[in-house]
């Protein structure tokens, strides 16, 4: 009884085997697999690398007084159009007490010698109506007066020009008024009345008043990493996207390319400048943030394919063509530009034909 049953286990094991390998042959005889394919289109190819920076104007300027004071006036704002020689603001001296102190000594001091000289000049002029002195005697007190005259006068305009930073003769033309030396538009004026300012010498910077840009003439600052740097040159067109101005780009030409990198988070990147075609209707604000697009090379409406495609042996590229339904023949091709996506085919397939995707996920279809 016992070798019965072992005898039936048996049999049942090998008939399930046997029904597994059945089952299994059956479903896959039942399905065909088919390769995904791609064909050639014609396309633009552009090879481009990508910058980062901002929009700057290309003439920009700081406006500092020439005199040291406090801000008595402000004539100006921000954001609006200024021409050569508009009054920004008025500078109201704070004379130097030493300087001031010298100033007044001086002018009594000419005065005393002015009225003596005046006093003399006036006792040989009827000496010399009456003829008792010679005409050359006479004109030295002559000249003595008119010399003291220059000195009062060159005395009471230092005076004044220490008070009030300008004088009588200037008119005008004053240090204490500060002017726009260029016309475009007002950027800032980070200075209020009441403020105190430092003038401009060869020791100090000076106060910033103001800082006006001609906003006509517009370029591109940014910088490129040292692995792009030696694909570019002046000349070169580059497409500005402004992050502030969606779906809009700004022709310009690369016209700046630093001699000398900067390392910035380990890398090394070089300063350029582009100058922007403006366009009208668009404001372009001075300090936008933007995206620069170097065209290295550029083929239009040429054959292309993904280069994803592409498979090389002993260093020359080919693909899979397929010559008939799911059976694939090797093609030799000579390429072209790559923008990284898609490469351009000069020769060694038609536009007609079905090339392999190696890479792709594969389809299965029923017989």
């Amino acid at each position: 009884m016992k070798k019965i049953i072992k005898i039936t286990l048996i049999i049942v094991v090998i008939g399930a085997f046997v029904w597994t390998l059945f089952f299994l042959y059956k479903k896959s005889s039942n399905k065909q697999v088919l390769s995904e394919t791609t064909s050639p289109l014609y396309t633009n190819i552009i090879k481009k690398s990508i910058a980062t920076g901002s929009i700057n104007p290309r003439k920009e300027i700081e406006i500092k007084p020439q005199v040291s004071g406090i801000i008595e006036k402000i004539y100006v704002i921000a954001g609006t159009p200024i021409k050569k020689g508009d009054i920004i603001a008025k500078v109201k001296i704070i004379p130097d007490m030493v300087n001031l102190n010298n100033a007044e000594s001086r002018l009594k001091k000419a005065k005393l010698s002015l009225d003596d000289a005046k006093i003399n000049y006036e006792k040989q002029k009827i000496l010399f109506d009456k003829g008792i002195i010679s005409e050359t005697d006479f004109l030295q007190y002559q000249l003595s007066f008119n010399q003291s005259k220059e000195e009062y006068s060159s005395a009471e305009d230092n005076l004044q020009l220490i008070r009030e930073g300008v004088t009588k003769k200037s008119g005008e033309v004053t240090n204490t008024l500060i002017r726009s030396t260029i016309e475009g538009m007002l950027l800032d004026v980070p200075v209020k009345e009441g403020n105190s300012v430092i003038e401009s010498n060869n020791f100090n910077a000076g106060t910033t008043i103001a800082t006006v840009a001609d906003m006509g003439e517009m370029i591109f600052e940014g910088k490129i990493d040292e692995s792009e740097v030696g694909k570019i040159k002046q000349g070169m067109p580059l497409l500005i996207m402004i992050g502030a101005i969606e779906e809009k780009t700004f022709d310009a030409t690369l016209e700046y390319i630093s001699p000398k990198g900067i390392s910035e988070n380990g890398a090394i990147q070089f300063q350029i400048k582009a100058a922007m075609k403006l366009e009208d209707g668009y404001f372009i604000r001075a300090g936008y943030s933007a995206n620069a697009t170097i065209i290295l090379d550029k083929r239009d409406s040429v054959m292309s394919i993904p280069e994803s495609v592409l498979q090389f042996e002993n260093e020359k590229p080919y693909v899979e063509v397929e010559s008939k339904p799911n059976i694939f023949i090797k093609k030799y091709i000579k390429t072209g530009l790559s923008d990284g996506l898609n490469i351009e085919v000069i020769s060694g397939v038609s536009i007609k034909d079905k090339i392999k995707m190696p890479y792709a996920e594969i389809k299965s279809m029923p017989r």
